[in-house]
């Protein structure tokens, strides 16, 4: 199967690590003793094996020795860092393969409080209101209804209750709901219409007027930020703060799947100062509106960057777009319609939701992209969306095979049988999020009934097929492993991806899809050090590899199944340096 064709790449880093350890004089010495050993442990390697040691021994930041305590104590010298694991659970640095680490600064002006309730969101503007003085917008971006106590929009009527002096806009993305003076200040009236030949419309109610919620069109907006805006050095700043909280939770490398020029240069700033404590690869955010040969320009600008060229620690790896809406808001692009819903405001029986990239523009600027050399991905949720993005795949491996650059589908929430299939006979990869199934699978079976979401993240099926999908976040909003939007804290996706329990749902979301322990641990390790280029150097513990190392509180294969996600980390090292222990 092609996850095992990973894994067995590995086996070229066990014979350059034994390169490594045979470093040995005429009389058999060792001429260089290891600069780090840890032993006495249980260490859940992640090789093709899913091999159990008792002691790792690191060199010049790579493992030189996978094994026993004696072969790696062998290697102690003077200067020979020495740590006793008491048996404590070690496993491979952990990945996720999708995060935006400008969420370092939604709290940069203040602080926000959890909001799981509309009333919580009314509380919060009434508060806002009375800090920032009449007159000053407050906006509340990213709280999904979907994830709310009660599925809805706070009305016109409560948000000027709650800030009648204040324009007020509360935004899930291209949808929001606005008070009477944002409206107002935003030229929002009776007689308004999208114009701009973009997707959207003004709801009203059964009388015709304005209810002040905007579908797929919160681009008319007016709002002005009431708060602070950050330095480049204040910037620079939360977001080293944000990769240290990243290592606090086990994750040593990163996907930043929106990247773009400033935040590639702030990286590259903090590799040279020593301050970047996580490994990154990037996909350059590309946006697809323009014309096509600018979108095309841009893509062959993104395979001429600088940082094209390989590095361990920070690679651009390819390109970034957006194909359809979110089933957050009510607009991933769906085979079925969707269904009428109140929730979502839909009222169009045939509706499917919103595709971005017609399939005849999209298939020239992929096609540009895997003959740049650079991989493709595209934010796809519903499952119209993954079948347009396979059938581009498809059609292009006709002429020019698009495995060796690893085409990828971010999020694939919604998937089929067929395309299960697809992806495994094309290489393409997944990038996935387990904790959405935590957060939403309450409204979605609401939406879409049970047997709707049978492809709902289906990873048993997955990896079965011998496909390799790997675990991310989407991690948008706040520093803090389980109060931000979305949770980048790991185990949490593990937890989830093995029980398929949910939040406020009393029972497990197709059981059938689950994962064993031992498959999630491959979900979050070497399958994403595959989805980002970097199983030779990564996602294992093995001979010839860079020491990224987490030690654990826990046994994640023996532990009980509700204590996974409650986890804890001790210490993570990047290269054989500790750059985390908990106090």
């Amino acid at each position: 199967m092609r996850a095992t064709g990973v894994m067995r790449r590995g086996v070229w880093g066990v014979f350059f690590g034994l390169l490594l350890v045979a470093g040995t004089n005429a009389a058999g010495a060792v001429e260089a003793a290891a600069a780090l050993i840890l032993h006495n442990g249980r260490i859940v390697t992640v090789d093709i094996a899913f091999s159990i040691v008792q002691a790792v021994a690191v060199r010049e930041g790579r493992i030189v020795v996978v094994g026993s305590n004696d072969a790696a104590l062998a290697l102690k010298g003077a200067g020979t860092e020495v740590i006793d694991l008491k048996g404590r659970t070690m496993i491979p640095g952990l990945i996720d393969s999708h995060v935006h680490p400008a969420a370092a600064m939604t709290e940069f002006d203040h602080a926000l409080p959890e909001m799981e309730s509309v009333e919580d969101i009314l509380d919060y503007v009434k508060k806002r209101a009375a800090v920032v003085g009449e007159g000053k917008w407050i906006a509340v971006r990213q709280v999904f209804i979907t994830r709310l106590r009660e599925p809805r929009y706070p009305t016109r009527a409560e948000l000027d209750a709650a800030a009648p002096n204040n324009p007020v806009l509360f935004a899930t993305g291209p949808d929001c709901s606005l008070n009477s003076l944002a409206m107002k200040l935003s030229g929002i009236d009776r007689d308004f219409k999208v114009s701009d030949g973009g997707p959207g419309y003004a709801e009203r109610d059964a009388a015709g007027e304005l209810t002040g919620i905007l579908r797929s069109a919160t681009r008319y907006v007016k709002v002005e930020e009431s708060g602070r805006k950050a330095s480049e050095e204040e910037t620079y700043r939360r977001t080293v703060e944000l990769f240290r909280d990243y290592n606090s939770v086990g994750l040593t490398t990163v996907g930043d799947r929106s990247a773009t020029p400033a935040s590639l240069d702030r990286y590259k700033k903090m590799l040279d100062h020593g301050e970047l404590s996580v490994r990154l690869a990037a996909s350059y955010h590309v946006d697809h509106i323009g014309t096509l040969e600018s979108i095309q320009n841009r893509v062959r600008a993104a395979a001429a960057h600088p940082l094209r060229k390989p590095d361990p620690m920070l690679h651009v790896i390819g390109i970034k777009m957006f194909l359809d809406g979110g089933m957050l808001t009510g607009s991933a692009y769906m085979r079925e319609p969707w269904g009428v819903s109140k929730t979502y405001g839909i009222t169009d029986p045939n509706y499917r939701g919103v595709l971005f990239i017609p399939r005849e523009r999209l298939l020239p600027i992929v096609r540009t992209t895997i003959e740049s050399g650079l991989q493709f991905t595209a934010h796809s949720v519903g499952d119209g969306a993954v079948h347009t993005l396979l059938s581009v795949y498809d059609e292009i491996n006709k002429t020019t095979p698009v495995a060796p650059v690893r085409p990828c589908i971010t999020h694939s929430n919604f998937m089929s049988r067929e395309a299960i299939d697809e992806i495994v006979r094309l290489g393409v990869v997944v990038d996935m999020q387990p904790v959405w199934l935590y957060l939403d699978t309450r409204t979605l079976v609401q939406q879409f009934g049970y047997d709707r979401l049978r492809y709902f993240q289906p990873l048993h099926s997955l990896f079965e097929a011998g496909a390799i999908a790997g675990g991310g976040s989407d991690h948008m909003q706040k520093i803090g492993s389980l109060r931000s939007i979305n949770p980048y804290n790991p185990f949490l996706g593990m937890a989830t991806a093995i029980t398929r329990t949910a939040r406020w749902y009393d029972k497990p979301l197709h059981l059938e899809e689950a994962i064993s322990r031992e498959q999630a641990l491959r979900f979050y390790t070497i399958n994403n050090a595959h989805l980002l280029f970097k199983e030779n150097e990564v996602g294992s513990i093995e001979a010839g590899k860079f020491a990224d190392l987490a030690v654990l509180d826990r046994d994640l294969l023996t532990c009980p199944v509700e204590q996974i996600r409650e986890t804890q980390v001790l210490a993570i090292y990047l290269a054989g340096r500790r750059v985390f222990e908990r106090p």
